[in-house]
């Protein structure tokens, strides 16, 4: 019987290795629900940039309401027949959605990270890197905006994403 597991968390926790860890261990299938807004972006001609990302994001839930990553989301979970990881997560209303489609097989892992770490991390990232500043700010838009808060608050399972750097060995999570 096939799971999906949706890893949620704040930007720069340790989402991203966390699902490609599982991913390469257990030979899961992965759905980057950010992928969506890059290729709506992409879709629309603009530059892949923060600004440019919380525009469209913003722009399709206005659109379409909050669970419309989950939505798009279900088309592809549907035609997985195996284990599936989902990569952010980010609305209330998109775990609503996939707990009622999944009730038994939806499993959801909040990652926690500190927030100087995070800030670290985020500062270091190659593609899309962050200021405190821009962090803070994502943080409080994905918070208010987006419902970010109810999948990480409501998760079965936490794990800490303790140490910096992409692939470190023994990474806490």
């Amino acid at each position: 019987m096939k799971k999906i597991i949706a890893l949620v968390g704040m930007s720069g926790t340790g989402k991203s290795e966390a699902t490609n860890f599982l991913k390469d261990q257990f030979n899961f299938d992965l759905f980057y629900f950010g992928g969506i807004v890059l290729n709506e972006v992409k879709k629309r001609g603009l530059e892949i940039n923060n600004e440019n990302e919380k525009m469209v994001r913003e722009d399709l839930r206005r659109q379409h309401g909050n669970g419309v990553l989950a939505k798009i989301a279900s088309e592809t979970i549907a035609k997985t027949d195996s284990t599936i990881l989902l990569d952010g997560l980010y609305s209330f209303t998109e775990y609503k959605i996939l707990k009622e489609l999944y009730p038994e097989n939806f499993i959801v892992v909040a990652i926690h990270s500190d927030k100087a770490l995070r800030y670290e991390r985020l500062a270091q990232r190659k593609f899309r890197p962050l200021t405190k500043t821009e962090v803070d700010r994502r943080d409080y838009t994905e918070i208010e905006n987006i419902e970010k808060g109810g999948p990480i608050a409501i998760a079965a399972e936490t794990a800490h994403g303790r140490v910096a750097g992409p692939r470190s060995p023994g990474r806490g999570v």
